[in-house]
């Protein structure tokens, strides 16, 4: 097989939504693929700053930033009509997605997804 759908899945980190506060995304499970990515995908930032960024835990409890030699790319406040994607190389289990807001009363419409890769079983169902 020679698709990528077959060898990628996508989960919702942070549902696409309004944000005027900050939302930490719910930690996804990494265990049985070999790779993966975030997406912070974005439609109109109104006002207000938003700040990205991933998170790993062993547990899915305990959270910590990822370190910088574990990321592949840099994450910036959001834009609108924007996507930013960051890899993940660390060995953790779990990677979330956080978006930091201040500042807003409106806010921007944001949505986080990781993407799982390299998987151990393919096709990804």
């Amino acid at each position: 097989m020679k698709d990528l759908k077959n060898h990628i899945d996508a989960v919702n980190s942070i549902n696409p939504d309004d944000y005027t506060a900050t939302i930490n995304g719910l930690g996804i499970d990494l265990q049985g693929f070999e790779g993966s990515a975030v997406v912070f995908s974005v439609g109109t930032v109104t006002d207000g700053t938003h700040t990205p960024k991933i998170e790993e835990s062993d547990d899915n409890s305990n959270w910590m930033d990822v370190a910088s030699i574990d990321q592949e790319g840099l994450l910036s406040d959001l834009a609108s009509d924007t996507n930013q994607r960051v890899g993940y190389k660390g060995t953790k289990r779990y990677l979330r997605a956080v978006l930091t807001v201040s500042g807003a009363t409106i806010g921007a419409q944001a949505a986080s997804l990781v993407l799982r890769g390299i998987p151990h079983r393919a096709p990804v169902n």
